[in-house]
């Protein structure tokens, strides 16, 4: 029987998306090709909303392209699937919170699997590097996505030089939102989820779509864009049935119940 590479675990609205790929959790092809389906089919399965993605053990979240596979045949600029690599960060219209609960070492294509999640926690053990540079090759995605997140010339040694960060110098750099003791992080992703999994899926899709939208636009042209309901998440959302029960919620003071429609 072939291993997976991926785990799938449903709770409730939550999908838990395990990375397994024995020694180390390296992504190849076919592996990136599965998560793209997988990611894509949560991003349209109306009954989940929020994707918690990890990986196996506790010493590797992912050290990014499998270089065994890529030695054998894996062509670095072939195709990864539906999302790109890693299945997030290409996946088109992903309205929905992703949460990375990074277990241990995040370097190369797994820090940008993590940098396509909305919300990154991580074990006091984890740590963080790009170490392309030192086999001559460019870290693409996080070259894009790093100097926006964090600050610029931190970001540009990471790049240029590959060091790496522990998880407390991540943490202070805001490259992180939260520290755990390994023991206690998935208790604690799973507790973000389930509380995500409870607010307005709407206005989450809404916000999404705005960061989206708006980075690469000036502030009034943004701004303008959602005060005439020209985006689709905005214009869902401001005539749905979720936006009267907000208001209905705090006037009478209880606690709303979200139907995403």
């Amino acid at each position: 029987m072939t291993h997976s590479p991926l785990k799938t675990e449903r709770r409730g609205a939550v999908l838990e998306v395990t990375l397994d790929r024995p020694k180390a959790n390296a992504i190849d092809l076919e592996t990136s090709g599965i998560m793209g389906e997988v990611f894509r089919d949560f991003r349209d399965d109306p009954d989940l909303r929020v994707a918690l993605v990890t990986g196996a053990g506790d010493k590797f979240f992912c050290p990014g392209w499998d270089l065994k596979a890529a030695a054998e045949g894996d062509a670095v600029d072939g195709d990864y699937g539906v999302g790109g690599f890693g299945g997030l960060q290409e996946l088109r219209d992903l309205n929905k919170p992703v949460i990375a609960a990074v277990n241990g070492i995040c370097c190369g294509g797994g820090l940008e699997l993590a940098l396509s999640a909305d919300i990154i926690l991580a074990a006091d053990h984890a740590s963080f590097a790009l170490p392309e540079i030192r086999s001559g090759t460019v870290a693409d995605a996080a070259s894009i996505k790093l100097p926006k997140r964090i600050p610029y010339h931190i970001a540009m040694e990471m790049l240029l030089t590959g060091r790496w960060l522990d998880a407390q110098e991540a943490a202070r750099w805001g490259l992180v939102n939260h520290l755990h003791a390994g023991d206690r992080l998935m208790a604690e992703a799973r507790a973000m989820a389930d509380q995500l999994a409870s607010g307005p899926p709407l206005v989450y899709a809404a916000i999404k779509e705005i960061v989206r939208d708006a980075e690469a636009l000036r502030f009034q042209d943004a701004m303008n864009r959602i005060t005439k309901r020209q985006l689709a998440t905005v214009d869902t959302l401001y005539a749905s049935e979720d936006q009267l029960e907000g208001a209905r919620a705090f006037s009478e003071k209880r606690d709303p119940v979200w139907k995403g429609k």
